[in-house]
C-alpha cells in the first residue's frame, strides 16, 4: 500500500472528472480518468487501482454491466455514480459487486467518507491494517493523518507516503533504493541526497531530538529503520 493509493474516475461528465480529481488529489490519492466503460476496462487491465468510481450513466456501455464486468475480475472496491430518480440502478449495481453508491448532486464530505469506508472494508477483508501504531506514533493509513502522543503531526504528501513505506516495514531495513522506487517511482535511485532531506524534515516533526532520533534510525551507507515504539 506504500506511495499514493490509485482511484479511477470512470464518468463522461468532464466537470464531474474535475471535481472529483481535485478532491482526491487534495486527499492524497493518485487519480486517473476514464470517458468510456472500455477506456476504463482498459485503463484497470494496465494498472494497478485501489478503487474505482463508475458513473452508472456511461455513452458506451451500461454502468452496472461494467460493475459486474469489474467485479468478475478483481476485488477492487466500486463507488457508484447515480442521479437521483435511478433507485433500480442503485439497486442493480449493489447486486452486481458495487461497494457503496452516491447520489448526485453530492457533497466532497459524504463521497471521501464513502472512500474511507469501502478502502477500509477492503483491508480488513484482506486482513490489513487501516491504522498503524507504533509506540506514540499512530498512522491513519486511509485518512493519511498521523499523531504523536494524540498530537497531530502535519506531514506533506511525500512526508506521509515515505512515514508509512517506513512504518510498514517497522523493525526493518529499508535501503535508499526501496524508499525512493516505492515513495518517488523507479528510476530514482541517483536522489539519496533528496531522500535525506525528507528524512531530516520527518525528524524534525516526528522526533523529540531530531539530532538523536529514536523513530527513524539511519543504517549508515544502507538506509533506514523505523524503530516500532521509538526505541
Amino acid at each position: 500500500m506504500s506511495g499514493p493509493q490509485r482511484v479511477l474516475i470512470i464518468d463522461d461528465e468532464p466537470a464531474i472528472r474535475r471535481f472529483l480529481k481535485s478532491s482526491l488529489i487534495a486527499h492524497g490519492f493518485d487519480v486517473s480518468e476514464a470517458e468510456t466503460g472500455k477506456a476504463a476496462l482498459t485503463a484497470l487491465a494496465g494498472g494497478s487501482y485501489a478503487l474505482a468510481v463508475v458513473d452508472l450513466g456511461l455513452p458506451d456501455m451500461d454502468g452496472q454491466d461494467l460493475v459486474r464486468r469489474i467485479r468478475t475480475e478483481s476485488p477492487l472496491p466500486i463507488i457508484v455514480l447515480s442521479a437521483r430518480d435511478d433507485e433500480a440502478g442503485k439497486v442493480a449495481a449493489l447486486d452486481g459487486g458495487a461497494d457503496d453508491y452516491v447520489t448526485k448532486p453530492f457533497g466532497i464530505d459524504e463521497f471521501m467518507a464513502r472512500v474511507r469506508t469501502a478502502l477500509r472494508h477492503r483491508l480488513q477483508q484482506r486482513g490489513q491494517n487501516a491504522v498503524l501504531r507504533l509506540g506514540d506514533l499512530v498512522i491513519d493509513v486511509l485518512a493519511r493523518e498521523v499523531r504523536l502522543r494524540e498530537a497531530e503531526v502535519k506531514l506533506s504528501r511525500r512526508e506521509f507516503d515515505l512515514l508509512l513505506y517506513l512504518a510498514e516495514h517497522a523493525g526493518k531495513v529499508v535501503t535508499h533504493q526501496q524508499a525512493l522506487t516505492h515513495v518517488w517511482g523507479p528510476g530514482q535511485g541517483d536522489y539519496i541526497e533528496y531522500l535525506r532531506v525528507y528524512v531530516r524534515q520527518l525528524r524534525q516533526k516526528i522526533e523529540t531530538d531530531p539530532q538523536h532520533p529514536a523513530f527513524i534510525q539511519t543504517v549508515p551507507g544502507v538506509g533506514y529503520r523505523l524503530a516500532p515504539a521509538g526505541k
